[in-house]
């Protein structure tokens, strides 16, 4: 049985952590993921999931002891924001390079300075090579079932790595949407019994933290880096098992909306993807053939759904909410160097937008999206690869 609820992102993701069963939550807040902990120490305290939560003293020690409940075999969840994210950065690697499946939700905020609580993807974005996989939500309904979808993948034995599902500061984590919550049993059989490649138990003779020889250690960054590309197909599947289930699916890696005879593509990830497909619709209505690609896993990139989708149009603008200082936008950068491996004829933009909170609307989006068509339609190239938006 299914039950429609009116949640919060937020919401969304403790309903998650609640079906996943999951055995130790590690709770320390910061604004805007806060409710995301306060939400499961209720979940907790009501005994309506049987999971123990902590409290610790801070987003460093959050992952370390998740970490360490997961060596030992425990499903785990925590959930961060911002800087706290940042101090959980060296930990990060550790998780990833032990290859211990656990999953992190990290509800988007600026990094200061100056001091930001707002929406941003910079926080998500820096820590794309630190070899977890990382998925970026659209609504609150992908939120719940993303989450879900990564406890089975990152516990693959194909995969055995960590999954960071983010989200939307505000925009979602704190707006209110119908959800449908699939019913407990359903996900208890979707979800395996938790599996990883070892266990810490007090029984094992295992070390951990020891010097590795240089082959060694380049071998383990070569598996894991043949485990992301495993990934993708486990991405896949769990996807259409889980829409056997629910009867909905996001693509696996990507969704491609109106893409099929496109002239022009969007490409974007997050939250304002639903605004873009609005734009997206009434472009259409007016004669422009404009399609979207959302990414919805940054890592593993999914390098043949964009090829593909690049292959046949004759322009890209690229959207992007985070910024590498002195280059490009990140998802701009990832799409440049798929459509020049391609050897595309197809016009490539960026457009860094959304900094800080800025607000941007369907106008923003329909603005820039005719500009860069009546450029390519002028000159054949744009004089600018990347623009700002930066708001009134």
């Amino acid at each position: 049985m299914i039950v429609i609820k009116v949640l919060t992102g937020n919401q969304a993701v403790a309903e998650a952590v609640r079906l996943s069963d999951v055995d130790l939550i590690t709770a320390y807040p910061i604004t805007p993921q806060t409710t995301i902990v306060e939400r499961l120490s209720e979940f907790v305290d009501l005994k309506l999931m049987r999971g123990r939560l902590i409290r610790v003293e801070s987003e460093f020690s959050a992952l370390a002891a998740a970490y360490g409940a997961a060596l030992c075999g425990a499903r785990v969840f925590t959930a961060t924001s911002s800087h706290g994210l940042l101090f959980m950065h060296e930990m990060l690697w550790w998780v990833a390079g032990s290859r211990i499946p656990m999953v992190l939700a990290v509800v988007t905020r600026a990094i200061g300075p100056p001091w930001n609580i707002w929406n941003e993807h910079t926080d998500f974005m820096d820590q794309r090579d630190c070899g977890w996989l990382m998925a970026l939500a659209e609504n609150n309904q992908e939120i719940l079932d993303t989450i879900i979808q990564l406890y089975r993948i990152t516990e693959d034995e194909a995969v055995y790595l960590p999954g960071i599902l983010g989200f939307d500061g505000f925009l979602l984590s704190h707006t209110s949407e119908p959800v449908d919550v699939p019913d407990d049993d359903l996900v208890k059989s979707f979800l395996k019994p938790r599996s990883q490649p070892y266990n810490m138990c007090l029984d094992d003779i295992l070390t951990m933290g020891n010097l590795a020889s240089a082959k060694d250690a380049a071998m383990m960054r070569y598996d894991m880096q043949l485990s992301m590309e495993s990934a993708k197909e486990v991405i896949k599947k769990v996807d259409r098992e889980y829409e056997k289930l629910t009867g909905r699916s996001y693509g696996g890696l990507t969704e491609c909306y109106r893409c099929d005879d496109s002239k022009y593509l969007i490409v974007a990830m997050g939250g304002w993807v639903g605004t873009m497909k609005d734009v997206c619709d009434e472009l259409r209505d007016y004669g422009y053939d404009v399609g979207l690609l959302k990414i919805r896993f940054f890592r593993p990139f999914p390098d043949e759904d964009v090829v593909k989708a690049v292959s046949s149009v004759r322009g890209v603008l690229v959207f992007d909410r985070s910024i590498s200082l002195g280059s490009l936008g990140h998802l701009h950068t990832e799409v440049l160097a798929r459509a020049y491996r391609l050897n595309s004829r197809a016009v490539v933009k960026g457009v860094v937008a959304g900094l800080a909170g800025v607000d941007v609307g369907p106008n923003d989006v329909r603005e820039a999206v005719l500009k860069f068509i009546e450029e390519v339609e002028e000159r054949g190239y744009v004089e600018n690869i990347s623009e700002w938006i930066l708001g009134g």
